[in-house]
């Protein structure tokens, strides 16, 4: 049984912010998302200023935010993400890997794997300019 995300999307003047709520199926493997639930319904242009993790887990996990192309918008960061969470961008220091990432009319889906544990949550905040 997959787990359960709840995409919030929403638009502040030039930046958009969308939110990855979460919920860990509570399986071995822990969430396995990748269905349609787990997409937004907006698709997105821009470059990606700032990604929050944040989580309700002891165990690691690791995260990607995938645009239509595939491609990783945390650039491979969030593979071995711990208790605590993570905050990529440049506005607190902590540079993402490379140039800074873009997205070009995409549709963006989250993918969790690991052992979360059951009824592990998570949240994860993307912010677009």
């Amino acid at each position: 049984m997959a787990g359960t995300v709840t995409i919030t999307e929403q638009t502040h003047k030039m930046i958009k912010k969308v939110t990855f709520d979460w919920l860990s199926s509570g399986s071995s493997s822990g969430i396995a998302l990748g269905t349609a639930t787990a997409d937004t319904t907006k698709y997105y242009d821009g470059e990606v200023l700032r990604v929050v993790c944040l989580e309700n887990t002891s165990t690691g996990y690791a995260i990607e935010i995938n645009d239509s192309d595939g491609v990783d918008l945390l650039g491979s960061q969030g593979a071995a993400m711990t208790s605590g969470g993570a905050d990529f961008g440049t506005s607190t220091g902590v540079s993402m890997t490379g140039p800074g990432l873009s997205t070009v009319n995409s549709k963006l889906s989250l993918n969790v794997t690991e052992s979360c544990g059951g009824g592990s949550t998570g949240v994860a905040i993307v912010y677009i300019r």
